[in-house]
């Protein structure tokens, strides 16, 4: 139940819509639900704005579906990371109104998507290579409410690239700037001497031996020479996209607040 949701039960007790005993059925599974293999925070979206994301890896399908129609009864929206297409196929079988975002290899469940926030998300790649992680950062901040555009192969191999591009990566409306890289890892560092806003980097697993499965990556941009750098962990573009929509959204309420 979100803040929304929340405010509307409780007026309706005050307007004597809904009795006292109503609500306190609809406030039973409050602060959590147990499943016994799984507590789920039905608190997650009034503390941090967004439900609980569900993290498939690792889990059993049975496990998975149980989650999302838990989750998916509160009315969303609901975000499934890590999601192979067996797992999808698993949950679109017991709730049919989902997508599957198979590049993210995500799972959406968006009966009324949530309005798009003034401010943009800029999601860059550096190869084709790490297209998967982008879409996971790009998919996350698109499902949490926030406007994104999508940069994709410019890589510093070829810098003419990102320079073709720098008007959209500069323009005013642009809050973050998601970066994502494998190989060394040098492009976040390119970007954030280029640009004003906060850059989130994200180091891949994409690269030859000597890359160490993204270790080298990693360190480079925890290493990086340009200021407003930030690095999340190998992969993760999740976190990248989670942390871009609260930078976003703050940055919005701030500019209401000052108006």
């Amino acid at each position: 139940m979100d803040e929304y949701a929340l405010k509307e039960l409780l007026d309706g007790v005050k307007d004597s819509r809904v009795t006292t005993q109503e609500a306190l059925e609809r406030l039973r599974t409050l602060p959590f639900t147990d499943l016994n293999f799984a507590k789920l925070d039905n608190h997650r979206a009034l503390r941090h704005g967004f439900p609980e994301v569900v993290l498939c890896e690792g889990k059993r399908e049975s496990h998975v579906v149980a989650i999302m129609e838990r989750l998916c009864a509160a009315g969303g929206p609901v975000l499934a990371t890590r999601a192979s297409p067996d797992v999808y196929h698993a949950v679109h079988a017991a709730i049919p109104d989902m997508r599957y975002e198979e590049l993210a290899r995500a799972i959406v469940y968006e009966p009324t998507p949530l309005p798009k926030q003034g401010g943009t998300i800029v999601v860059i790649s550096a190869g084709t290579a790490d297209i998967p992680v982008a879409e996971e950062a790009a998919v996350t901040a698109d499902v949490m409410g926030n406007r994104v555009e999508r940069i994709y192969d410019v890589g510093v191999a070829g810098l003419h690239r990102l320079l073709g591009n720098l008007d959209h990566i500069t323009a005013p409306s642009v809050s973050v700037v998601i970066v994502i890289a494998g190989m060394e890892g040098a492009l976040p560092s390119v970007v954030g001497g280029l640009v004003r806003t906060p850059v989130i980097a994200v180091p891949t697993s994409i690269g030859y031996g000597a890359s160490f499965g993204g270790l080298a990556a990693l360190l480079g941009m925890l290493n990086s020479c340009a200021s407003g750098v930030t690095v999340v962990n190998i992969d993760n573009g999740f976190g990248a996209g989670f942390a871009a929509s609260r930078i976003n959204h703050l940055r919005v309420q701030n500019s209401a607040a000052a108006e």
